[in-house]
């Protein structure tokens, strides 16, 4: 047979080297963010699940308030405000049950106050008296993570491990849109839907990293739909409607305790503070934008709606806020004490068994303090 021939000749075609690995249809999120308040949906919701979020975003308010003036006053290094996020924040904590897990990033001490951590506890991290402030494994609350997107992967690991035991444990991690471009994010999704684990994540899309727009992060129509390339389904919500987040999250979580695996919600939301007390966020955003924000607050929403279906009144609304008050003076007054610090501690909690290193470092500044006291 000549050469040309033989080039001309085609083998069979092979079998088809890639198919789906699922149905992308399923997994795709809303067009539009879910809302319930101002709906027809609102009807169905619990009356007492509304008064309780909006007794537990009044008091959130008022704790944001509080904790902003500590920094003003020099009991508090710096505080990363939630204020105007306190629906993602409050839904999240009364999401969880008492053997699930939360991981919060460092703007959601919010959450681990809801969640029933001492306040005092939950800003020590931020006042620079100890690392945490408070025993992760007694409140089921990771460690408030300042270093964006490292609580996920942590997150996914317990969640598995959970899974392997059998236990009934869920857990719900926390991060900003900014978080969502680092690599932690890509890691942790990407194992979570492999290994099917039983964990939720949260992503409160408050619109700025710091200074940097959404738009300026991602090209994606959302930030729930990058939950479609890694296997796992992706819910868009309204952040500032309490009542949605709540049920959007709880229904996340009923189906990671069922076995269905994970969930990415994008909640969309707003931070109406600037970044942090060191922060000027006039530089990057107008005026006119923060006030279009605050006509969507969070607790006008919800008491809109409870005034409107006559489940809260005046009377309501003050004990709310009295109540909030009440527990913002308890904080205020316990922050004003000096923390009474042990120098010693610098050896405490570092390893299970010190070395032999700190040993000798111990024993250095044990002689030294001594020798102070002497004196």
């Amino acid at each position: 047979m000549p050469v040309m021939e033989q080039r001309a000749a085609h083998p069979p075609a092979p079998p088809p080297a890639w198919k789906l690995r699922t149905d992308p249809a399923p997994l795709l999120p809303e067009t539009e963010p879910h809302r319930v308040l101002g709906t027809p949906a609102a009807a169905k919701a619990d009356p007492q699940l509304l008064r309780s979020l909006y007794e537990q975003l009044v008091r959130g308010r008022r704790y944001n308030a509080q904790a902003t003036a500590l920094t003003k006053q020099g009991r508090l290094a710096v505080y990363p405000s939630s204020t105007g996020q306190e629906a993602c924040e409050v839904a999240a904590a009364m999401v969880l049950e008492e053997q699930d897990w939360l991981f919060p990033s460092y703007r959601d001490s919010l959450a681990a106050v809801a969640r029933g951590l001492d306040p005092v506890q939950a800003l020590t991290l931020l006042r620079g008296d100890w690392h945490t402030g408070y025993d992760p494994r007694e409140h089921r609350i990771a460690p408030l993570s300042t270093p964006l997107a490292t609580q996920l992967p942590h997150a996914v690991g317990l969640a598995h491990a959970a899974r392997l035991r059998g236990d009934d444990t869920v857990a719900l991690a926390l991060v900003g849109d900014g978080g969502t471009s680092e690599g932690d994010f890509h890691e942790a999704l990407n194992f979570a839907a492999v290994w099917r684990a039983p964990v939720v994540f949260l992503v409160q899309n408050n619109g700025f990293a710091i200074s940097v727009p959404l738009h300026k992060q991602t090209a994606a129509p959302s930030l729930a739909h990058k939950a479609v390339g890694y296997g796992m389904p992706g819910r868009l919500v309204d952040g500032n409607d309490a009542a949605a987040v709540h049920e959007v999250l709880d229904e996340a979580m009923r189906r990671a305790r069922e076995g269905g695996g994970p969930t990415l919600v994008e909640a969309v939301t707003y931070r109406l503070e600037a970044h942090t007390n060191a922060d000027d966020a006039t530089r990057y955003r107008d005026g006119a934008e923060v006030e279009a924000w605050r006509a969507h607050d969070p607790i006008t929403l919800l008491e809109r709606e409870l005034t409107e279906r006559e489940l809260i009144d005046e009377a309501g609304i003050r004990a709310a806020r009295d109540a909030a008050d009440e527990f913002a003076a308890g904080l205020r007054e316990r922050m004003n004490q000096d923390a009474e610090l042990d120098p010693m501690d610098l050896f405490t909690h570092v390893y299970a068994e010190q070395t032999s290193q700190l040993r000798e470092q111990a024993d250095q500044l044990r002689a030294e303090l001594e020798a102070e006291d002497e004196r």
